[in-house]
């Protein structure tokens, strides 16, 4: 057989095009897998959003929506492939549609399969919650590779370069999706908005697909009837948002509701107990008394008295503002208090509705870049960040404590604020923040904020120069003097680790607090207000 009779041969029959049908036809082609690739990471990024409210934001909700996207495009790149040779009926406009569908139903379900996997705990909830809620359509945007590729592929000589371009265009497809999602749509659309634009998209181009399908390979539906299920499902999906709405709650009355690029953070009363909440996914990060509003988060009594270790000091730096009661305190000793915080919509929360005002300048930004750009030294800095039941990891690193110190004036006082066990065998994290700051502190006090808690928030109070509390003044104090003696335990870094940016082990021992902490969330606001 010559050359060319084998080549006429390995070609698929029925697909004798011209190159500029072959080059229309491809075009379409990678604007398929482009829009999917998009889609499995924009489903992949909102899954933190869907899963974190309840489960929270760590490494166990990362880890786990990673190992079911990759077990679903796994499963869809085989199945894809299957279908693809062997199947006659199951188009790619059938695939992109189904994926529309299950992809619109997210939101729909996952109160009640969270709720479901809530008995499994922590690790195996979330990872099963990823599983049912993810799977299938991860799985289904998978599957499009390989069918674009049996259509793409004129020849056999082509399948090589074919494959090629379609797995590096729809991993572009993917990088676009993350960035925009990440930097444009996440604040201005919210996750249930965009998951029904992304549905509707979905729909749109298999309706596309169905039609190319009827016209160029004689298969599929007819257009017009293809049009009809296509028009119902956006219909359908569409009715299903506005029908499903904003949840409400019997016993809370939600004030605010804000998704930014950090968070779903809400402001949240609870008139029975008298309680206003700013919330952050699953974290409450401000509480104070309706009639008062005085706070009412323990630790904060602790580090409301900071000043009391330097009379003199007027500058103050807080990493981490709540819902700002701290800058008040520190206000009512003439202390003037600079701002850093990572959420926009946790500030606006907290001027809105906690009475915040900045006596000082308030930056937005993750403190581990915005530290580096102030050129000014405080006489107290206050690092209290706080959320998804832990502290954010590379913010208590030897380098971060050592950047803040350059911040300090000489003699200058860090107050740090760690939530963690009383437990000797659960100690190890508490010691490693204590050991790391031993490492650029001379000198060390530690304070809890509920003596004989098993669970504490762990008030670290370091500087180089001695740490003497101020004594009783004939006004008073003398009884809140007495009061934080009686709070100081005694902590040593001998069972911790020194935490670097080059080891941390913080994120793996903070497990198990966080699992605690998922469960005193629940019982102080129930598993009700953690859903959308």
């Amino acid at each position: 057989m010559s050359e060319a009779s084998e080549r006429k041969h390995r070609q698929p029959a029925g697909l004798n095009v011209t190159t500029r049908q072959r080059v229309n036809d491809r075009l379409l082609f990678y604007i398929t897998v482009s829009i999917t690739g998009a889609a499995v990471m924009m489903i992949e990024l909102l899954g933190t959003r869907i899963i974190g409210p309840f489960y929270g934001v760590s490494l166990i909700v990362w880890s786990s929506l990673i190992s079911v996207a990759l077990i679903a495009l796994s499963l869809g790149y085989y199945t894809g492939g299957m279908l693809a040779d062997h199947s006659r009926t199951i188009r790619l406009s059938h695939i992109v549609l189904l994926a529309a569908v299950c992809i619109g139903l997210i939101p729909l379900i996952s109160e009640p399969v969270q709720t479901a996997t809530d008995i499994l705990g922590l690790r195996a909830g979330a990872f099963t919650s990823a599983l049912i809620l993810f799977t299938v359509p991860l799985m289904l945007l998978g599957m499009v590779g390989p069918f674009v590729i049996k259509m793409a592929a004129y020849r056999l000589d082509d399948i090589g370069s074919t494959a090629g371009n379609v797995y590096a265009i729809s991993t572009l497809g993917s990088v676009v999706g993350t960035l925009v999602l990440g930097f444009f749509l996440l604040p201005l659309a919210g996750t249930r908005v965009i998951i029904l634009t992304l549905s509707i998209v979905l729909t749109l181009l298999s309706l596309i697909l169905g039609f190319y399908e009827h016209r160029k390979l004689k298969t599929g539906n007819s257009p017009l009837r293809w049009a009809t299920v296509c028009l119902l499902v956006i219909i359908a999906l569409t009715a299903l948002f506005f029908l499903h709405g904003r949840k409400t709650y019997d016993d809370y009355t939600v004030l605010s509701d804000e998704e930014s690029y950090y968070g779903w953070v809400r402001v949240v009363d609870d008139k029975d107990r008298n309680i206003r909440w700013l919330m952050s996914d699953s974290s409450t990060i401000g509480a104070e008394d309706l009639h008062s509003g005085s706070s009412l988060l323990g630790y904060q009594l602790v580090t409301g008295l900071l000043p009391w270790f330097d009379e003199q000091g007027r500058e103050l730096l807080l990493i981490g503002l709540g819902a700002g009661h701290l800058v008040k305190t520190y206000g009512n000793y003439g202390i003037i208090t600079d701002t850093i915080e990572i959420d926009p919509a946790v500030a606006n929360a907290a001027k809105t509705y906690f009475s915040f005002k900045p006596t000082g300048r308030l930056i937005l930004g993750d403190a581990r870049y915005q530290i580096k750009k102030i050129h000014k030294q405080y006489d107290f800095i206050v690092h209290d960040c706080f959320t998804g039941g832990a502290e954010p990891i590379h913010m208590l690193s030897l380098e971060m404590i050592t950047e803040l110190k350059k911040h300090l004036k000489p003699d200058g006082i860090l107050a740090l604020n760690f939530v963690g066990f009383t437990r000797e065998k659960d100690l190890k994290p508490v010691q490693s923040v204590a050991r790391t700051l031993d490492q650029v502190f001379q000198n060390r006090r530690t304070f809890v904020s509920a003596p004989g808690a098993v669970f504490n928030d762990f008030i670290f109070v370091v500087s180089d120069r001695p740490l003497f509390i101020a004594g009783n003044n004939g006004d008073g104090t003398g009884d809140m003097v007495d009061w934080l003696h009686r709070h100081e335990v005694s902590v040593t870094g001998k069972g911790g680790t020194v935490i670097t940016d080059d080891f941390n082990p913080l994120e793996n021992l903070q497990i198990a607090k966080a699992e605690y902490y998922r469960k005193l969330l629940i019982e102080r606001v129930g598993k009700d207000i953690l859903f959308r």
